[in-house]
């Protein structure tokens, strides 16, 4: 490896442990808690090298809302892969997206604004298009050719998203019911959205 390569290599590791570092503060102590001197204590730099990679902490967060879009988009990728039929896979798919709210919740808080102020970020991250187009994808292999339209799909799409959301919302920000009662909520929503979803 030329010293050109090893400069790069080094420079996307401070990279890499700037954005572990900013996620390690906030699951110890919430988002609000993020800044940029905390960053640079926790790697042990001055606060202006962070400078040098991050123009201000939204970088950072924006940056970290594309990594938990991009982890999301795999989960979901790998659930649908596992299925060939479109019901089935709907169901994976919503599932996976279910537990990658619950194993990344500080990922999620961030990427959705769940109990938080978050800033304005860009609302069209190509990684946050790939996870909806998958979702889109399935959804219109379920709606009838002669029904199928960009607004049902939308439609549909929302219903789906809204009632997910919402139960791992109201789990996030309040202890909701048990992971069983979770389990069949999540179950019957997802499986009667699908049943009835050329209506």
């Amino acid at each position: 490896m030329g010293s050109k390569e090893r400069i790069q290599r080094l420079k996307e590791d401070t990279r890499l442990n700037i954005l572990d570092a900013a996620l390690q503060i906030v699951k110890e102590e919430g988002w609000q808690s993020l800044s940029m001197r905390k960053i640079a204590d926790v790697i042990e730099y001055t606060a202006p090298i962070i400078y040098e990679y991050f123009t201000n902490k939204e970088g950072i967060l924006l940056e970290l809302t594309r990594k938990g879009y991009m982890l999301l988009g795999q989960d979901i990728q790998k659930a649908k892969s596992g299925h060939l039929l479109p019901e089935k896979q709907i169901e994976a798919m919503w599932v996976a997206y279910w537990d990658f709210a619950f194993q990344n919740k500080e990922l999620y808080k961030l990427m959705f604004g769940v109990e938080m102020n978050c800033c304005e970020l860009k609302k069209s991250l190509p990684e946050a298009e790939f996870t909806t187009g998958m979702f889109n994808d399935v959804i219109s292999e379920l709606i009838d050719e002669d029904k199928r339209t960009e607004e049902l799909m939308c439609r549909k799409y929302y219903t789906y998203w809204s009632i997910v959301h919402g139960l791992i919302s109201i789990n996030l920000v309040q202890k909701g019911t048990n992971e069983a009662m979770n389990q069949h909520i999540l179950s019957d929503a997802i499986n009667g959205i699908t049943r009835f979803i050329n209506n």
